[in-house]
């Protein structure tokens, strides 16, 4: 039969999270199947130019009770819906 293939292919190269660890404490947050099994709070943020780190891109994950933690020291609460 000529050069016609019933299953075509693509390679895919996909990243998958395999551990995630809590920057301020450092504990371990369990990950199965590239997914977290507890809360984390993830910050991915890109400063912008009227700031000191204009061009820089901040980045860290905190376990939910440093998060509980860290929102206990705001001034003003966090708004919270649901």
């Amino acid at each position: 039969m000529g050069g016609v293939r019933m299953r075509q292919y693509q390679v895919r190269e996909t990243k998958e999270i395999r551990k995630i660890t809590c920057n301020k404490c450092g504990k371990e947050i369990p990950v199965e199947n590239g997914f977290a099994r507890a809360g984390v709070f993830q910050v991915d943020y890109a400063w912008g130019y009227f700031s000191e780190k204009d061009g820089q891109r901040h980045s860290f994950d905190l376990c939910e009770a440093c998060y509980d933690e860290l929102i206990r020291s705001f001034q003003i609460p966090v708004e919270i819906e649901g």
